[in-house]
């Protein structure tokens, strides 16, 4: 316990630093601002991102970023419920209950809980990292190559499983994520592989091109598809204080959606949108006031939001002390830190402690932040809405172009973007899901190192990942679950609530 305390107060020090609060503030900022805006969310506004943070200090560009990604959680409730807008994947649940309290003449009172039930979600769940990252690191020591390749290979399976849409096209575009992540030159033999004679191919492709691409320059292609219509909530937002019985109702709620995003974050391929899902339904079903839900139900609120806002944070525990991405946005963070020479893993906490306890303390004093520009800027958010698209997408595609070309000062990197922008925008018509892809891009040469090196060390025998306890059962939970989902079945079933 004394040496928890010892940490954290090294990590307050760390994150309090003038340049860290500046940039925690920022990310808050541009996390709401995305959150707000319907149709860009963390993953392409990060992936936007990436090269901004090739200049800064390690510890401060992953601050941003972090406060991007749950600042994007709180902005997409405050369009959810003013406007029936989820600005972001996972407020989509909010827009059920949120606009109906807010027609019901309660939008203050909805966007008070959702911001309170956030900021409950993220210090708890900010506790819950801090605590269980150096456990989960001294268990990850004692992780052998077949053990790690074993973990990663349940990751992408999960990660895929997971993924929204067909299993099949999923299990593909972790597999073409895998065999992008092999282009290069070969760290042991020094061949180069999948290069076709292209130079610049040789130090492998570059993440930052994929990620903008894919996610990014894509996504405003696909906003450009579709007509502007928003429409402003005609009634006022009201009171922002809740009555005594909104208090009582939506306490064991905000509890709730605490622990089940808490879980949810961890898993691979589950995070914010799995958990607001999750508290959703459970709340229907066990909630006091359940037969309010469809009518504006503020547990319906209170669940979700706190759900949301726990996994995105939670998340970050597998790549903090594992160094695997648990979701899309993760997957961006260890590229961020591969970017600055930061290799994520088990031996994060002893080599980069300054990293590890900044970035943790930093998600409370973030959580501060957003509780406080939130609730006093809500008429600033919904002008924000009143911007037109074709005034923002041709500053943002140009900022685009000079961050990717700024990392290596290579124009072939733009070519890279462009390419993988209209690989983005074909996946988005034919609903193949391109999370996964980045997932596999990022563990694939993980797992080849790790492969090798159990492969090493047995003298060729495959068996060795059936000879260690762990790896043993980290694989027959990857085949177990892989099996189930491919029933027929489960697969129709999952694909129907899918596209539902």
């Amino acid at each position: 316990m004394e040496l928890l305390i010892a940490n954290l107060a090294h990590g307050f020090h760390v994150a309090m630093s003038f340049d860290n609060l500046l940039f925690a503030l920022l990310g808050a900022l541009i996390g709401t601002a995305i959150g707000v805006l319907p149709g860009i969310g963390p993953v392409a506004t990060i992936s936007l991102l990436l090269p901004i943070t090739f200049g800064q200090p390690a510890t401060t560009a992953i601050i941003m970023l972090a406060g991007i990604y749950y600042g994007a959680q709180y902005g997409g409730s405050t369009t959810a419920i003013l406007l029936n807008l989820p600005g972001e994947v996972s407020s989509v649940v909010t827009t059920l209950e949120g606009y109906k309290m807010a027609r019901n003449g309660r939008a203050g009172a909805a966007l008070t809980i959702s911001a309170l039930g956030s900021f409950f979600a993220g210090s708890v769940s900010t506790l819950l990292v801090a605590a269980s990252g150096p456990l989960l690191t001294e268990v990850a020591l004692s992780f052998g190559p077949a053990d790690y390749f074993s973990l990663m290979l349940l990751g992408l399976i999960i990660s895929a499983v997971l993924a929204q849409g067909s299993v099949m096209k999923s299990v593909g575009m972790v597999v073409l994520g895998v065999a992008l992540g092999l282009v290069g030159t070969d760290v042991q033999t020094g061949q180069q592989r999948f290069t076709f004679g292209i130079p610049e191919l040789s130090d492998g492709l570059n993440f930052a091109a994929i990620a903008m691409g894919v996610f990014g320059i894509s996504e405003i292609i696909l906003n450009l598809e579709n007509p502007e219509v928003r429409s402003v909530l005609s009634t006022k937002v009201g009171s922002l204080f809740l009555t005594k019985e909104e208090w009582k109702r939506s306490t064991p709620s905000v509890i709730r959606g605490t622990i089940i995003g808490s879980v949810l974050g961890i898993l691979p391929g589950g995070g914010a949108a799995l958990a607001s899902f999750g508290s959703y339904m459970m709340e229907r079903k066990i909630s006091k006031g359940r037969h309010e839900f469809g009518h504006g139900a503020i547990e319906g609120v209170a669940g979700p939001e706190a759900a949301n806002n726990a996994a995105a944070q939670t998340s970050f525990i597998p790549l903090l002390t594992l160094g695997i991405p648990s979701n899309a946005v993760m997957a961006l963070m260890v590229g961020a830190l591969i970017i600055q020479g930061i290799q994520p893993g088990p031996r994060m906490v002893e080599a980069q402690p300054d990293l590890f306890w900044g970035l943790i303390c930093s998600m409370w004093i973030g959580n501060v932040m957003l509780l406080v520009i939130n609730l006093p800027m809500i008429g600033m958010w919904v002008k924000l809405l009143q911007v037109p698209y074709r005034f923002m997408y041709p500053a943002i595609l140009v900022f685009c172009a000079i961050g990717v070309y700024s990392i290596n000062n290579s124009v072939f990197d733009v070519y890279q973007t462009v390419f993988f922008a209209v690989l983005g925008y074909v996946f988005a018509k034919i609903k193949m899901e391109p999370a996964p892809l980045l997932v596999g891009f990022v563990l694939g040469p993980m797992m080849e190192e790790h492969l090798r090196r159990a492969m090493l060390l047995s003298r060729g025998d495959p068996m060795v990942f059936m000879q260690r306890p762990i790896s043993a059962v980290l694989l027959g939970i990857a085949l177990l679950t892989l099996a189930m989902m491919l029933l027929p079945g489960l697969r129709k079933k999952k694909e129907a609530a899918m596209s539902g």
